[in-house]
Parts: structure tokens; sequence; C-alpha cells
């Protein structure tokens, strides 16, 4: 089974509260962001963000230009149809972000889901290349991935696991690490995944 297919399948057939990622309030996501300058007057693309409630936590929080991109087009209906009326606000964009050409640029791309499923350094590279055309000069990137003493796999895949200098020469020149902490994040069904959260700096110029 393909990503988009294995995707489409979990969210076909799990409700997005189950899912082990899950979070009612992506508590470490909106302080880091504001942490680095976020405000509403900026731009934010969540990649990755599927079923995730940032942007509806960010639109209430009077942000305006948002975006969503997610492989799976029933992640992003699930989320679209949580935020009613408001999610006429938000661009939902249906692409692999390992082979996307964004057609803007934006001020914060924030990830938590989707780069450490990318196992092969091919995916990584396409990754890259999209970060590094989507995300303006001077941007931030907000990245979570599972950390070193985190899951060996999730939702049945398998992960690549990072610590922050790892994280940071994986991800390659042009981004300045800027701050690394450790979470752990306590799923709905009571398990624990260790995360490793980055915040980097795109250089100007």
């Amino acid at each position: 089974m393909d990503r988009r297919a294995h995707w489409e399948e979990v969210y076909r057939t799990k409700p997005r509260d189950t899912v082990s990622w899950f979070q009612p309030v992506p508590q470490a996501s909106l302080d880091a962001i504001a942490r680095h300058g976020g405000n509403p007057a900026r731009s934010l693309i969540d990649v990755g963000g599927g079923a995730s409630t940032l942007v509806a936590e960010l639109a209430a929080r009077g942000w305006r230009d948002l975006a969503v991109l997610d492989i799976s087009a029933p992640a992003l209906e699930v989320a679209r149809a949580a935020m009613g009326a408001e999610s006429a606000k938000v661009d939902w964009i249906v692409a692999d972000a390992a082979n996307w050409n964004p057609a803007r640029h934006y001020d914060i791309w924030h990830d938590r889901a989707v780069f450490h499923f990318l196992t092969e350094e091919s995916a990584r590279a396409g990754y890259r290349s999209a970060l590094m055309q989507g995300l303006a000069p001077g941007g931030l990137l907000v990245m979570a991935t599972f950390a070193l003493d985190g899951p060996e796999k999730c939702s049945g895949l398998p992960v690549q696991r990072y610590g922050p200098q790892e994280l940071a020469a994986t991800l390659g020149e042009g981004l300045d690490l800027q701050e690394h902490w450790h979470e752990s994040h306590v799923t709905p069904g009571g398990g624990m995944q260790n995360f490793n959260w980055c915040v980097l700096r795109r250089v100007s110029g």
C-alpha cells in the first residue's frame, strides 16, 4: 500500500480523536509559533496537518492566511467539517509533501506529522526541495519528529527518529537551528510518544 492509500484508509476508518498523534489543543505548536514572532499578520502552512486542530486554533486567534497540506483528502475533509464556515478561510491542499511544488511562499512552515515518515532519501530530498521553495527567506520552520527514544513505528509504518542535531543536518544548509526541546506526548489511548521539536529559521538571501 502506498503512502496516500495508507493514510486515506486510516482517516476513513478511525475517528480523528483516536489516532495516536491527536491533540485536542496543539499547545506546543501554538507556543513555539508565538515565541518566535508568529502573529495573525503572518502566513502559515501546516504540512501533514490532516485532521489537526492547529489551523482552527489559529483562525480563532485572528489568523487569516492559513493553509493545510495533506496527502489524504479524507483527513482534510474531517478538519474542514470540524471548522464549519471558518473553513472557507483556509487553503486546503491535497498533495504529497515529498513531491510538491509550492506556488507561493509562507512565513511559517509547520510539520508535526510528515518528515519522520520519510524513510527513503529520495523522499526526504523531495520534501526539502518543497520546503526551500515554499518557505520565505527569513521564514520559520517549526518541526516535530519522533525523538531518538521515540517509537520505531507509528500507524504500522516505520519511522526515522531524530535528535536536534541529526534533524538539522538532514534538513541541510540554509536553515539555522533556533531552539529545540523534547516532548513526551500522551496519546488518546494513554500511551507515550517522545517527540523531538526543532525551530529553524531560513537564512535570508
